[in-house]
């Protein structure tokens, strides 16, 4: 299935690309100043490509799937999985349906209207019962009961997620390689 273009994910791409000191922060596994250096040159230039909460979470999606290639994490993304929509799953469904304690689920709503998180939330829920376990990416602040990262030029702890990743891999054992030693 071929994804449709997106100017988000083709800028993106593009910056990681022709940059030099990405590759170079990628191999020294310096996945944090990759997040750190892709917003402080990409995040204007794509938040004036759309809404700001669809244009940053397509951002996330994108960065999260670069890093965890290139980290070396198993993950899944774009999953529909009894009727809900994953954007996320480390390791993969069939680790979630045989032990949820080793499954996280990344959700990212494209939203900053709280209900529409907290609905998103309460079905994966459903699926993930871990409540622990399902972590949210927002772009701005918003008080939930989930651990959050904030993707945004101003307060952004979103470049910690791929640590916290390995970590919670390295935990639960899911991470057979232990490339990422936290």
């Amino acid at each position: 299935m071929q994804e449709e273009p997106n100017p988000v994910k083709d800028y993106l791409f593009e910056y990681i690309e022709k940059s030099s000191t990405i590759q170079e922060l990628m191999i020294q596994k310096k996945f944090d100043l990759v997040i750190d250096e892709i917003i402080h040159n990409c995040y204007d230039k794509i938040i004036s490509m759309g809404n700001k909460d669809e244009v940053v979470g397509v951002l996330a999606t994108g960065m999260l799937h670069y890093l965890l290639t290139n980290a070396l994490l198993n993950s899944q993304r774009k999953i529909d999985y009894q009727g809900v929509a994953l954007d996320i799953v480390i390791p993969d469904i069939k680790t979630l349906e045989k032990d949820s304690k080793k499954t996280l689920l990344i959700c990212i709503p494209k939203s900053s209207d709280k209900k529409i998180i907290d609905e998103k939330i309460s079905q994966l829920e459903k699926i993930q019962p871990d409540k622990e376990n399902i972590w949210v990416v927002l772009s701005e602040d918003i008080s939930l009961n989930k651990k959050t990262f904030i993707l945004s030029k101003e307060s952004n702890s979103f470049s910690k997620i791929i640590f916290e990743i390995a970590q919670f891999s390295n935990v639960t054992g899911a991470n057979k390689f232990k490339i990422l030693r936290i």
